[in-house]
Order: C-alpha cells, then structure tokens, then sequence
C-alpha cells in the first residue's frame, strides 16, 4: 500500500509545486473558466428568459426570484448576464480569430520575404496603427452600420497590426536561425521555410498575444455597444446592458453594476492568463 500511495503523493506534491509556481495560469484559467461555464451553462443556470418581459416586475432590487434584480422592462438580470458571456466569447473568437488569420499571414510574409512586400505590408499597418483602436473602430461601424457583426470586423481590423508586427518581429528572429539557413541550403522552398520552420516556432507568441487580445476585444466591443454602435436591442450584450443601466443609477444601480462586474472579471482573467502563459512559453524563464 505504502509503495502504491507514495509515488502518488508526489505526483500531487509536484502538481501543488506547478500551481505554485504558475498562479497566474491557475487564478486566469479559473476565471476564464468559470466565464465559459456560465456561457455553456446558461439555459440551466438562468432562472427566467432571458428576453422575456414582465413590465410590472420592473427595476426590481437582487431576491430570491431575480438573484439580480431585474431591468427597466422587468427582464431578470441574471439571464441576460450568463446569455451575455456567450456573446462576449463569440466577440473573442471571431475577433481574435480573425485577426490571427490576416495579421500572422502578413507579418510571416513580410518577416520572412523582406524587400517591397515587407515595406508595402509594414506601411498598410502603420497607417492602420496611426488610428487609436476604439477610433478606428466607431470610423469602420459608421461606415457599415451598427450591428454586432459589422463590429467584430471592426475589432479583427484594428487588432491585425498587432500580430502583423508581433509576427514580423518573430520572422525577422528565426529565419537568421541555423536550422532555417540549412534548411535554406538543402534548397527548401520559401513557403515551406514560412510555415515549417517560422511558423511552427512562433505559435508560443501568438498563442500568447491572442490572450492578452481577447481581454481588448471584451472591452472594446462592451464600449461599442454602450455607445450604440454594438449589438442592438434586446441582444444581452453587457455593453449594452450597462447602457441601459445609465438612465436608472438613482434607482436601480444593479443594472449597470452586474454586467460591468462581469466585463471586468472576463478582462482580468485573460490578462492574468496571458500573463502566465508568457512566463510558460519564455524560454528564458
């Protein structure tokens, strides 16, 4: 019994030594994840419709019915909070995930190519970066109209710059590599230089900096949607819901409190994750 439970024990040993030794990852992980399973979870954990209105339940203070409190139409505010983090993880993965598919594309051409294609593409991100993101955002939204997804264009288009550079930077590094200059010499061809050898070896950065990205992405689409440029009534959009929220401070603050509670939890778990994972994946750490 002794020889079975001993190696067990510091199987747990060295797994309480790991989270110790990461506790951005497990605090970040664990906030993230708790968003994810009141996304997943919603429909068991919402105690009414999310849509659904009762006008004479209206601006009702947090009980035992409406854990919450309830909005200015009598909606529970706890439905429309969980729906909420099923939009604002779509936010993030079609932003962020859009974003990678352009930017990383463009830095690894410009990165690994140089020359004209390198000047033309790091021009076409400087103009794109000479915008603050939320600016350039509300410019692109104007242009094609309110609506959630004409917004998650707008962020993917303002977040491209940042992985055109970051994966540039990361090209420029690696294609001085020895192993990429043999691989060079024994006559492999660009394209399989890109994606084989840079590429391959720079998913540790951009895994990283999608992270730290989804946090801007919350937040960006919440200040969008507060201004009326995001998802459109009645969508539970927690920019939108704090928006709502303004008009009732005085009498019912909950509107605006709950949902920015939970813009605030999301961007602080993803950050305190980006964080971890930049410690795990540096090299030098």
């Amino acid at each position: 019994m002794t020889e079975i439970t001993a190696p067990m024990d510091s199987k747990a040993r060295r797994r309480r030594r790991w989270l110790s030794r990461r506790r951005s990852i497990f605090i970040g992980g664990l906030l993230v994840g708790l968003v994810l399973l009141a996304a997943i979870l919603a429909p068991l954990l919402s105690p009414a419709d999310p849509y659904e209105q009762v006008l004479s339940d209206a601006l009702l203070p947090p009980s035992w019915d409406h854990p919450f409190g309830t909005d200015d139409n009598g909606r529970d505010l706890l439905a429309r909070v969980l729906y909420g983090a099923r939009l604002s993880l779509l936010e993030v993965v079609v932003g962020v995930g859009l974003a990678v598919l352009v930017g990383v594309p463009l830095g690894l051409a410009a990165g690994t190519i140089g020359g004209l294609v390198d000047q033309v593409i790091m021009w076409t991100m400087d103009v794109l970066f000479a915008f603050p993101g939320v600016v350039l955002a509300i410019l692109i939204v104007s242009i094609l109209g309110p609506g959630l997804f004409n917004l998650l264009i707008a962020i993917a288009i303002f977040s491209v710059p940042v992985y055109a550079r970051l994966m540039r930077n990361v090209a420029l590094g690696l294609k001085s590599m020895d192993y990429v200059e043999a691989a060079r010499a024994l006559g492999a061809s660009t394209p399989r230089i890109m994606f084989d050898h840079i590429l391959r070896n720079a998913l540790g950065p951009v895994i990283v900096q999608s992270t730290l990205t989804a946090g801007t992405v919350v937040l960006s689409a919440a200040s969008l949607s507060f201004l009326g440029m995001g998802a459109q009534p009645p969508m539970p959009e927690w920019g939108a819901m704090m928006s709502d929220g303004r008009n009732y401070l005085g009498v019912n603050i909950y509107m605006s409190l709950f949902p920015g509670l939970a813009i605030m939890l999301t961007v602080l778990g993803f950050n305190i994750l980006g964080d971890g994972l930049r410690d795990l994946l540096d090299p030098r750490s």
